[in-house]
Formats: C-alpha cells, sequence, structure tokens
C-alpha cells in the first residue's frame, strides 16, 4: 500500500533559499536510491516548511532508512545546518492517488 509523510521544519532566519537547495538534492538522491515516488516542497502560512513525500510503502521508506547513511551526504548535513526545529513526521496511508 502506498504511504506518505509529512515533514515539517522551522528553519533559521536567512537560510531558507540554503535549505531548499540541499532538499532538492536529498530528495533526488532518496528517489535515486530509494525508488520514492518523489515529493513536494511547501511553505505553510507560519513560515515553516512543509514536505509531503509519497512511497511504494512504509517498508520501502524504511528500508531506505536503514539501507543508506544519510548522516554522510553532504545534502541532508547542509539540511540539518539549516534547521531551527524539526517537528515530529507524521506517515499517512495514502487511500487514493490521481496522477495527472
Amino acid at each position: 500500500m502506498t504511504s506518505a509523510v509529512l515533514y515539517r521544519w522551522t528553519i533559521k532566519k536567512g537560510r531558507e533559499a540554503e535549505f531548499e537547495t540541499a532538499w532538492s538534492e536529498a530528495t533526488r538522491l532518496i528517489h535515486e536510491r530509494c525508488g520514492s515516488y518523489g515529493a513536494n516542497l511547501q511553505v505553510d502560512p507560519n513560515g515553516d516548511y512543509v514536505s509531503y513525500a509519497m512511497w511504494p510503502s512504509e517498508d520501502a521508506r524504511q528500508a531506505c532508512g536503514e539501507k543508506n547513511n544519510w548522516a554522510e551526504e553532504s545534502s541532508f548535513n547542509a539540511m540539518r545546518a539549516c534547521v531551527e526545529t524539526r517537528h515530529p513526521e507524521q506517515v499517512l496511508d495514502v487511500k487514493s492517488r490521481m496522477i495527472v
């Protein structure tokens, strides 16, 4: 069953562009290595960054984290350096998916 995850971060002032670039690179790596279905990055009305990422399954997402040492990747380190607060992620059970 397809799953999705909502990620949310509060970014340090002035580091937004750096975070966006690092997030794009990290997301590309995850897709290439783990077969994720991609993700979107948005900013909510409070200024927090929110990502909606889709996966073939929750098992695939968990395996991705176990098989890769993301702490060694520069894009993930760059993201972390920009983050003031990383909020708890929310795993979602996708009921319907439309591709247009």
